[in-house]
């Protein structure tokens, strides 16, 4: 057996063979010229039988697809074929450029025309880069970028996966996600936790492995196993029959001794909302309204917002809906927005902050809000990402209460928030820990990059610590304000208990990891998940710290989470 240690992302142990994603398709090199002995002319014919193949291909997925994937493969076929874009590298290839290079730099130019059109064309610009790759693909005879086809389930192992790999990804052919790179709070992390996939990430080296090979996968505990042995087989055979004790949420969220733990969703839209809804949600804890905005050069006007935003309360009324404000910058730039040139965007204008250099997207925002929420029943309360002191919590709560909002908060993802919290929560109603954020700010590690994961996990004892010292901020200011977790730490049970006993009033995560943070919870006294608390804070490290919480907590093995 072969061993490949990462970090654990979703949990579940499962055996399957693997399937590599195809590394990204490399540029072709500047200036590269037509071989020797090749013509334009069957330089011009391979090129347009290759974006016919491509074409085909794409068609023949799209008949098998449903719902967005179908949509996203049934244009991206005809972006294969498309008439400027083959002419445009015919051009190239007539004046001696290769045809890899040709349609590189055709594909390059058509994206930015699109760009340039804006609206609906403007979506299609990132189909022509994806079409390009593929036309290269099929002319150097490699496999091509995106989820490998497979007839039968199996483990997708890839360095990373971009957003795009997950237009197509079926769940029901996927059985875990492995990556050699990315971080626990990676895209990666996220769409494997929201799909409820068993994944591990940062296990350095699985990328190499062969097609075929079949593995094992502990998604809790974080490892790779290469030709399993049957104490494994056995390990995965007993998770699959408890499984299905992880599959309902009564609907609330307790402890062993019936201290209250609301348990609430993570969502980015109206589908996200019902289904939710249907998991048993008492609430949405984080409701991110950028995808209103992204992948769009111009704003959406408040109109266009209201009714998205409606789409989410409607499915939770007479329960509480928090919504985030736009949390443009960094990994999510606007054209309309943000500066793409920043040297670190991590650390520049992003969240909150974009209102110093763009003023009246925010107010317009929570025009939009405060519009849908007179017309639903939903309990709408608003927070600000980005937030790093009091005076700007106040100000944010004077724009609130302008667009009649009456319920305005703070997302605690700056370290010199939870330092301050007594005199932020003395100004707003609640603060919500962003422990992904929180993490990455705290340990000065990236959290996108896979050989600083063991720093970045919300396990850090100086995470925790934060954590803690803003609830006793909450505490002090005297009103007890709530202080909710909507990072991904609370889809972790274990952290769940700790999180709990450090004084955070609610928790909300991927729905699918509903059942599990209740089904752990509900195994503990509050005394008892405050001695966890206090254990972990008393650790070392960050490895330690989880350690010593999971040996206390026996039902996360008998569980398999």
């Amino acid at each position: 057996m072969q061993n490949f240690p990462g970090v654990g992302v979703s949990p579940g142990r499962i055996i399957g063979t693997i399937r590599q994603m195809p590394k990204p398709i490399s540029e072709p090199i500047a200036g590269e010229q037509l071989q020797q002995g090749i013509s334009a002319e069957e330089a011009t014919a391979q090129l347009k039988a290759a974006a016919k193949a491509v074409h085909d291909e794409l068609k023949e997925r799209a008949v098998k697809a449903t719902g967005d994937g179908k949509a996203v493969l049934e244009a991206t076929a005809l972006m294969a074929t498309d008439t400027m874009l083959i002419k445009g590298a015919g051009k190239l290839i007539a004046r001696g450029t290769s045809a890899e290079r040709a349609i590189w730099e055709s594909g390059a130019s058509v994206s930015e025309m699109l760009l340039n059109l804006g609206g609906y064309m403007a979506e299609r610009a990132t189909d022509v880069l994806d079409v390009r790759a593929r036309i290269v693909a099929e002319l150097r005879a490699v496999p091509a970028p995106g989820i490998p086809e497979s007839d039968t389930a199996f483990i997708l192992v890839a360095e990373d996966l971009a957003p795009a790999d997950t237009a197509t990804l079926d769940p029901n052919k996927i059985l875990a996600l492995v990556t050699a790179g990315g971080g626990p709070q990676s895209h990666t992390a996220i769409i494997a936790r929201s799909l409820g996939l068993p994944a591990v990430v940062a296990a350095v080296g699985v990328d190499e492995l062969p097609d075929g090979t079949e593995v094992f996968v502990d998604g809790a505990a974080g490892t790779v196993t290469a030709e399993p042995d049957e104490s494994l087989r056995s390990s995965a055979e007993a998770w699959a029959a408890t499984a299905s004790l992880l599959a309902e949420f009564s609907g609330t969220g307790s402890t062993a001794d019936g201290h209250l733990v609301p348990l609430l969703a993570n969502v980015g839209g109206a589908k996200d909302a019902v289904a939710a809804a249907a998991l048993g949600a008492e609430g949405v804890g984080l409701f991110r309204t950028e995808f209103c905005f992204l992948e769009r050069d111009t704003e959406p006007s408040v109109e266009e917002q209201a009714a998205a935003y409606k789409g989410v309360f409607d499915a939770f009324p007479g329960k509480k809906v928090v919504l985030r404000t736009l949390d443009a910058g960094a990994d999510k730039p606007l054209p309309f927005l943000t500066d793409a040139t920043e040297p670190n965007p991590a650390l520049g204008v992003r969240g909150y902050r974009t209102d110093f250099t763009t003023p009246g997207v925010l107010d317009r925002q929570l025009e939009a809000i405060g519009l849908a929420a007179k017309d639903s029943e939903a309990d709408v309360w608003v927070m600000a990402p980005m937030i790093s002191t009091a005076e700007e919590a106040a100000r944010f709560a004077s724009m609130c209460a302008d667009a009649g909002i009456s319920t305005p908060g703070v997302m605690v993802e700056v370290p010199s928030a939870a330092l301050t919290a007594e005199a932020i929560l003395r100004e707003v109603g609640f603060a919500s820990l962003g422990t992904n954020d929180l993490t990455q700010y705290a340990m000065a590690a990236d959290r996108q990059l896979g050989p600083l994961a063991g720093l970045n996990t919300p396990w850090q004892p100086a995470v925790l610590r934060l954590v803690g010292l803003t609830v006793e901020g909450s505490v002090a200011e005297g009103n007890n304000k709530p202080v909710g977790v909507c990072g991904e730490a609370a889809a972790d049970p274990a952290l769940a208990v700790v999180l709990t006993g450090l004084g955070v009033s609610t928790l909300s995560m991927t729905a699918r990891s509903l059942a599990a943070v209740a089904a752990v919870l509900k195994t503990v006294t509050l005394a008892e998940a405050q001695e966890l608390a206090k254990l972990a804070l008393s650790a070392p490290s960050a490895t330690e710290a989880r350690a010593w919480v999971r040996a206390k907590l026996p039902v996360l093995e008998e569980l398999g989470l």
